[in-house]
Formats: structure tokens, C-alpha cells, sequence
């Protein structure tokens, strides 16, 4: 990149939704060299025509084909995720590995110098802020906490922070459908999906079994104690804190403790009995550098979760010299305030304020 940060070449990914659709227009506004780039997985029910967003926003639109890295990177690791006993978030995977991995190298083998999508958060880096000095890229919460997404980026590299923009960072879903709307952008795919993108028309036991030809096992449902209670019809189908699907008679409804793989078991107990006040997390990305204290944060153990104050913990071996941590380090985690549902396999990310510090799985 040369001259001002205006004069950088960027490329938009582009889904054919509004988000990404105002994304463009807004790019398009702020910089002289913009591309779009939208990506296939395989798993799309309708093709998206990118003639429509080249017409709509006036850039060239590159197709790139991602099934094979999808495949192994996101779908792969979500089966095995799930028949390990654990609850994958599939987004966590595809963000670092696809979007702003393997997306964004081919955005910068086709010439960009940054990568803008529609996600709702904050990124300071060089091309988001380029009067200050930004001696390392940090990302924070979007504007709008009802559709903030640093949850789903928390574990993205300092090295992919420093080559990402998010135009809508300070914009609310409202906002912009009025831009949309004034500037006759009409979205490419029919509406956004809160669902598993890859599985939408299945259930997740219906999944794994086309993936893997493994079917649900019915096994005992046991409380507590150990003492059998009921049975399940496929571990797979459940999630830690989960009540839909129990179907035991009790005083009060059962929630899904624990899911034990090996004796194929389904633990429940009461909703008094799901809090914990400690949890390990491991595999932990740090997007920050420098000596600030990582001791003391706010955690946050799924999308939907407020966040809690917690105190964490680096294990021994991970340990430098007390000012910072390496990625790839597991802690223990202890909640000032004892917290429901914490679920395995899911994302556990680290705030201290809006900023997002890095992100681990919990064991």
C-alpha cells in the first residue's frame, strides 16, 4: 500500500445479503480501488448472481471456491466436535480459518491491501484509523449491542486484525436498511439464516449421520447420583443446559449436566444444579500484545451471554513472566458469580471493557 489509506485497494466480501451489500456501498464511497470477492462452501441452496452485485455497486465481483478448505476446516471439525461429546460453534472456526484465512489470502493475491465485510464490530488498525498510531490492531465491540459480532471474531491473529475493515462498526441494523433502501441496494439472497449455514434443512443428528453413517445410540439418561432415570435416543442431539428432548418425568423440568461419550450417558439435573463458578479453557488466541494485566476480565461463554467478571489463571506451563500470555495457552477460569450452561467446546472470550483480548474453548 501507498500513499494515504484512501488509496488502498480493497476487496469486499460479499454473501449477496444487506449487510455486505451496504459494506460495498460504503467502500466504495471511501476508497478508490474496491473489488468484490464472494466465496462458495458447497453447502449454498441458492447460487448467488454476482452480475447483480457488480450492477448494484459498480466492482468487479471475483468467485472463489472454498468448499474443499469448508470441508475440512469448518464441517469436519463441527462432526467431530459433536460425536467427542462437546457443542462446536462452527463460526468460531470459519472466521479465523475461512473468512479472514483463506478468503482473505486470495483478497490479497488478487491485489487488496485490506478486507472489508459486513460484520457489527470494531477494528482499529491502520486503514480504520489512519491518523493515530496504532502500534498493534485491536478489535473491539460493535455500536449496536443487539447485533455486536466480536463474540464470533474473538479469536481472529493481531496479523489478520491489521488487514480487516468494518464499515458498519458504529451503524445499527436500522441504519442500515435505510441506506439500503435510499440507495436502491436490494440483497442478492432472499434472507439472512440463524441457522447452521451447512445443515439449515437437517437436524444435527440427520447431519452426522449422512457425514459419518453413524446413528444415534439410545443409552441411560441419569441424575446426579448416577441413578438411571431415563433414556435418550442419541447423544448427539443434546447441548449442556439443553431442556428440549429430556422427556423425564421430575419435580421440576431436567437440563442437560454433563454428556459422557464413553458409557454413552446423558446427566441431568435441576436448573439450581447447572451454575459453576470455575471452568478450564484451552487453545487460547491472544489478539493483543503488550503488558497490560489479563488477570481480572469479563468472559463471555456464548453469543447470547452478557458476560461475567472473572478471574483467570494461566496453567503452569504457560506462564512467562507475568505480563502477558502466548496464543495457544490454556487457564482456568473462576466466575465472581457462579454462571449457567457452560458448555465444551464452545468459545470463551475475554473483554476488558469493549475490547475483545483473545479467546480459548472450554474443556
Amino acid at each position: 500500500m501507498s500513499g494515504s489509506a484512501s488509496d488502498a485497494t480493497v476487496a469486499v466480501a460479499l454473501s449477496g445479503g444487506i449487510d455486505s451489500l451496504v459494506t460495498g456501498f460504503l467502500i466504495k464511497q471511501a476508497y478508490k480501488h474496491v473489488f468484490g470477492i464472494h466465496f462458495t462452501t458447497g453447502y449454498e441452496t441458492t447460487p448467488v448472481d454476482t452480475a447483480v452485485l457488480e450492477a448494484q455497486l459498480g466492482i468487479k465481483v471475483h468467485t472463489v471456491d472454498l468448499s474443499q478448505a469448508f470441508e475440512e476446516k469448518v464441517v469436519d471439525y463441527f462432526v467431530s466436535t459433536y460425536l467427542a461429546g462437546k457443542t462446536p460453534n462452527p463460526c468460531l472456526v470459519c472466521n479465523p480459518e475461512i473468512k479472514f484465512g483463506v478468503l482473505l489470502d486470495r483478497a490479497l493475491h488478487l491485489g487488496a491491501d485490506a478486507l472489508a465485510t459486513g460484520h457489527y464490530a470494531t477494528v482499529i488498525n491502520r486503514f480504520t484509523c489512519p491518523d493515530q498510531d496504532v502500534s498493534s490492531p485491536r478489535l473491539e465491540k460493535g455500536a449496536d449491542p443487539k447485533k455486536d459480532q466480536s463474540y464470533f471474531l474473538s479469536r481472529l491473529r493481531a496479523a489478520q486484525l491489521d488487514r480487516l475493515i468494518f464499515p458498519l462498526a458504529a451503524t445499527t441494523k436500522d441504519e442500515v436498511r435505510k441506506i439500503a433502501g435510499s440507495h436502491n441496494l436490494t440483497p442478492a439472497v432472499p434472507s439472512e439464516s440463524q441457522d447452521i449455514c451447512f445443515i439449515r434443512e437437517h437436524s444435527f443428528a440427520d447431519f452426522i449421520t449422512r457425514k459419518r453413517g453413524i446413528h444415534p445410540t439410545p443409552g441411560n439418561i441419569v441424575d446426579m447420583d448416577g441413578k438411571v432415570i431415563g433414556t435418550h435416543q442419541g447423544l448427539h442431539t443434546f447441548t449442556v443446559g439443553q431442556r428440549r428432548g429430556i422427556n423425564v418425568p421430575g419435580p421440576e423440568p431436567y437440563y442437560v449436566r454433563r454428556i459422557n461419550m464413553a458409557d454413552n450417558t446423558l446427566e441431568v439435573c435441576f436448573k439450581k444444579n447447572l451454575a459453576r463458578e470455575t471452568m478450564d479453557v484451552d487453545d487460547i488466541v491472544w489478539n493483543y500484545s503488550g503488558t497490560q494485566d489479563i488477570m481480572n476480565l469479563t468472559v463471555k461463554i456464548r453469543y447470547a451471554h452478557k458476560g461475567a467478571k472473572a478471574t483467570l489463571t494461566l496453567e503452569e506451563n504457560d506462564r512467562n513472566d507475568g505480563s502477558s500470555a502466548s496464543s495457544g495457552s490454556s487457564a482456568s477460569v473462576r466466575f465472581d458469580t457462579p454462571q449457567n450452561a457452560v458448555t465444551p467446546g464452545q468459545a470463551a472470550a475475554f473483554y476488558r471493557g469493549d475490547r475483545v483480548l483473545g479467546a480459548g474453548i472450554i474443556r
